[in-house]
């Protein structure tokens, strides 16, 4: 029989030994943790290392990314496709094993993790999902969704605004299917000794309770029974999620450092490295494994019969209920319904024939409407503004403890419904979308960046999108909040002018399968804008002539994206009066219209014209389309409290002024 002992020192000596010779890393979590894991992962935790993306496993999240040597190290032993030279080459370039785990290196990584308390909330999502695709799914004792998440999480995490955030709607909503380790060690950065009780003095299990939580106490973190018992009681109880707090001593078997910050974020160090080999016993050199534990570990033929037997569940269940099945197979493998383009198309043409002046947080709404009902994997929600949002539709029905769905209310939780709504579009089968003012973005803004640097696909709705918001003033008025998400690299934005590009861009969004897409939409009125259908179809490259010059080769281009597109169509009519021959070009995804090729970019923004932006936001994001030379109608200050219409008058958003400026330039 293998010795427990030595598999979870395996974990241990390759945590020590890949920080070691990276001469960077955090090697005191994974030695602290390692009895956790191997209790969860040698026992419990369904999942097949052949397949990572088989859909009923359970989901595994390591939210204190930082010690992502203890995740590496498990595939490894497992048996996952990340060989010893990956993890030898911890932390270097190119490698499966970065500091922090990414989704899209390793196979089996299902979330990046590091910013602290994001996977956690990751948690939250796929655990959510997860209720949701069952509700949906699950037929006559066929429970072809029925699966746990796990998160192993710290004190880092639970210090995290985002953590209350998302922990309190996980019990509101009684997430029974998920389980979280808490690793409480006692221990963090800042302090000779890294002791946590005079910053962290929370009674963090009491804190759960209120949350709605079953909590676990004082488990001993390295008592195979005792966490062994733990998660016993966790997996036993149903309608709450569990948290098990883990008593643990991180870096155990070191002699010198365990039990203090210096084995936090820092190697071990080649002396203590050796004492530790020899406390815990054991023999063997850097990155060499005995037999006894691979065997000891190796998931692979418990994976496959796992994967089998659901296989020959879920063709038990085609053969019974076809179409769900074909259904739940399409979602899983995010492939879009097979009449998608039609309805795309139908749902645009609409909006062009309707020719309505509103605005396009409405716009945004009516292409939910005629697009929602062909896709069923779409869960929306709003943080406590779904009237505002209007991101809720005739078809919507609010998730609840009770019942799944298709609509979430998040409360005022920004930050945890940009993260929950990753971890659903990492679960799979849902694509769900979620709303709030754009000026609380700022809230959310991490949220977003990890979903562009997974390159995953969700959809993030931004309403009262400049200083149009009103009466409520600079508070609530975004002015440099389009242009620094615009900042973030594979963040699609858009920001439509009407109806029609409205309906474009949230084609577009729902098109895109390699990174999130962030919709920026007016609270005011924009007017309806006549297209040729060439100019319709333009508008999906980002970038496009919105109404050329009438009299001969533009002297002027002015681009303008959102509300400001008519300001630019009221001062290019007052400028043609004067024979002055200007091109409007609306420009309402600058990242989408970026990727166009040089050609096209070039046609629409010809060089050698000067070139006039307006937008009602800052000014130095639009340099690197007027140049140095060119102009800027925008705001470079914090708003006013006053009706819209005034404070677009007072801050110079008319068509005067745009018309001024390119005077300026000529």
């Amino acid at each position: 029989m293998n010795s427990r002992v030595d598999l979870t020192n395996a974990i241990r000596a390759l945590a020590m030994d890949a920080v070691q010779k990276a001469n960077s890393g955090h090697p005191g979590m994974p030695m602290g943790m390692a009895e956790v894991a191997e209790v969860l992962w040698n026992h419990h935790l369904r999942h097949n290392p052949a397949n990572p993306a088989w859909p009923d496993r359970d989901r595994f999240v390591l939210s204190n990314g930082h010690g992502s040597m203890l995740l590496y190290a498990l595939l490894h032993l497992t048996g996952y496709d990340l060989p010893m030279n990956e993890l030898k080459r911890f932390r270097q370039l190119h490698s499966k094993t970065p500091g922090h785990p990414e989704h899209g290196l390793a196979p089996g990584v299902e979330t990046t993790t590091g910013p602290l308390g994001q996977g956690l909330a990751n948690a939250v999502g796929m655990a959510l999902a997860e209720r949701v695709l069952a509700a949906e799914f699950n037929r006559d004792g066929f429970d072809i969704v029925n699966h746990h998440t796990y998160v192993f999480c710290g004190d880092g995490c639970l210090m995290e605004g985002i953590s209350h955030e998302a922990c309190s709607l996980a019990g509101t909503l009684r997430l029974g299917k998920l389980i979280a380790f808490y690793d409480d060690n006692g221990i963090s950065i800042d302090s000779e000794k890294g002791r946590i009780e005079h910053w962290f003095s929370d009674d963090t299990p009491r804190r759960f309770e209120a949350y709605g939580w079953h909590v676990v106490r004082n488990v001993d973190g390295h008592d195979f029974a005792a966490i062994e018992a733990a998660l016993s009681q966790a997996r036993s109880e149903t309608a709450r999620p569990s948290l098990i707090c883990c008593k643990t001593v991180i870096a155990k078997g070191a002699p010198k450092k365990a039990n203090t910050g210096a084995a936090h974020g820092a190697p071990l160090g080649a002396d203590e490295v050796a004492a530790t080999r020899a406390n815990i016993g054991w023999k063997y050199p850097p990155f060499e494994l005995p037999e006894h534990v691979y065997a000891g570990w190796d998931a692979r033929a418990r994976g496959a019969k796992l994967e089998a037997n659901w296989n020959e569940k879920f063709a038990a269940y085609a053969k019974r209920h076809p179409e769900p099945a074909a259904e739940f197979k399409r979602r899983m493998a995010g492939e879009l319904p097979a009449n998608w383009r039609s309805q795309r198309e139908a749902v645009i043409a609409r909006a062009n024939d309707k020719a309505e002046t509103v605005a396009t947080r409405k716009a945004s709404q009516n292409a939910i409407e005629g697009l929602a009902p062909g896709l069923p994997e779409l869960i929306g929600g709003s943080a406590d503004l779904s009237g505002s949002n209007l991101t809720m539709w005739s078809g919507s029905k609010v998730i609840t403890w009770e019942n799944g769905g298709n609509y979430l209310h998040y409360g005022v939780r920004e930050f945890a419904m940009c993260a929950i709504m990753n971890g659903m579009v990492l679960h799979g089968g849902v694509r769900p979308y979620g709303g709030t003012f754009l000026v609380f973005s700022d809230y959310a803004r991490n949220a977003l960046r990890l979903a562009a640097l997974m390159k995953i696909n969700s959809i993030f709705v931004f309403t009262h999108d400049s200083i149009g918001l009103g009466e409520d003033g600079p508070t609530h008025q975004a002015v440099e909040h389009a242009a620094s998400l615009r900042l973030i690299p594979n963040l699609d934005v858009w920001r439509p002018c009407d109806t029609v590009e409205s309906a474009c861009a949230w084609a577009a969004a729902i098109e895109r399968r390699d990174g999130p897409t962030s919709l920026l939409l007016t609270r005011q009125n924009a007017p309806f804008q006549q297209r040729s259908a060439e100019t319709v179809a333009a508008i999906a490259r980002g970038g496009y002539i919105l109404s050329d010059a009438a009299n001969g080769a533009p002297r002027c281009v002015i681009i303008g994206t959102g509300s400001e597109v008519q300001l630019a169509l009221e001062a290019q009519k007052s400028l043609t009066a004067e024979g002055v021959a200007v091109r409007v070009v609306s420009l309402p995804s600058t990242s989408v219209f970026d990727r166009q090729d040089a050609a096209y970019r070039a046609q629409v923004l010809p060089r050698g014209v000067p070139r006039v932006a307006v937008e009602a936001g800052v000014t130095d994001y639009w340099r690197k389309y007027v140049g140095l030379d060119g102009a800027v109608v925008g705001i470079d200050r914090f708003g006013e409290s006053a009706p819209a219409g005034e404070l677009f008058k007072f801050f110079g958003f008319t068509a005067e002024r745009v018309a001024a400026a390119v005077k300026s330039l000529l």
